[in-house]
């Protein structure tokens, strides 16, 4: 027996060593996720929906799009729009291409005061747009790989609406709070690149330790309460 105590021991003492501050950082970081509502991560407090007019009939079919574009494409979606109706089209890993529905023509992309103009009207509260920036390489928070309106917002949150140039749709929202929690998922996961490989080596190989740690936790519990119960009168 202790000779288990002893291994026990000293597994116990150098995995504490290596995982102990990561263990913290688990817990403070599922403490935060869990403590904040997932609607307000998503700001859907700061979301007004915008009706956008009915499909009119005489839209260009797909194959008429397709001849006037030259294209060919694998994935096609008809969607109306603050700007109109439009197609938008997908051919296999390329970037999808927007077209109005009408014409057949390329989507000339929005202006500052548009995309503004888009942002506050999707937008609920009492921020005011503080900055407008083109962005021809999003950085990863905006869900896209394509050019994008960056609409910044004054309010307690530091609301971002990130508005696409073709279709005047608001198609990601972050805030402060968004990014705190981004921040502790990639610790939680740590993955800091992509937020999004929960299966690599290192995180693997910390749960086994954190395990290990665990167990040899609970078999000196166990010793110790032997002995206690022992040393006690009549035991």
């Amino acid at each position: 027996m202790s000779g288990v105590v002893r291994l026990s021991t000293q597994i116990h003492k150098w995995v504490s060593l290596v995982v102990g501050i990561q263990v913290i950082f688990w817990v403070v970081g599922g403490l935060v996720m869990v403590s904040i509502p997932i609607e307000r991560v998503r700001s859907e407090h700061h979301v007004r929906q915008v009706a956008t007019p009915p499909l009119p009939a005489d839209v260009l079919p797909l194959a008429d799009v397709a001849a006037r574009t030259g294209s060919r494409p694998t994935r096609a979606e008809l969607r109306s729009t603050l700007r109109g109706p439009v197609w938008i089209l997908r051919s296999g890993e390329q970037k999808p291409v927007t077209v109005s529905a009408l014409t057949g023509a390329p989507l000339a992309p929005m202006t500052a005061p548009q995309a503004r103009a888009a942002a506050v009207a999707a937008y609920v509260g009492g921020g005011e747009p503080v900055a407008v920036n083109y962005l021809a390489r999003p950085p990863q928070e905006a869900g896209r790989e394509t050019p994008v309106w960056r609409v910044d917002f004054n309010d307690a949150e530091r609301t971002t609406f990130y508005v696409s140039p073709e279709t005047a749709e608001v198609e990601a929202r972050r805030s402060a709070v968004w990014r705190l929690y981004d921040f502790m998922w990639r610790l939680h996961i740590l993955d800091f690149r992509n937020g999004e490989n929960f299966n690599h080596p290192l995180l693997i190989g910390l749960a086994g330790l954190t395990l290990a740690l665990l167990v040899t936790g609970l078999i000196l519990l166990v010793v110790r309460l032997r002995r206690d119960w022992l040393r006690r009168p009549g035991g």
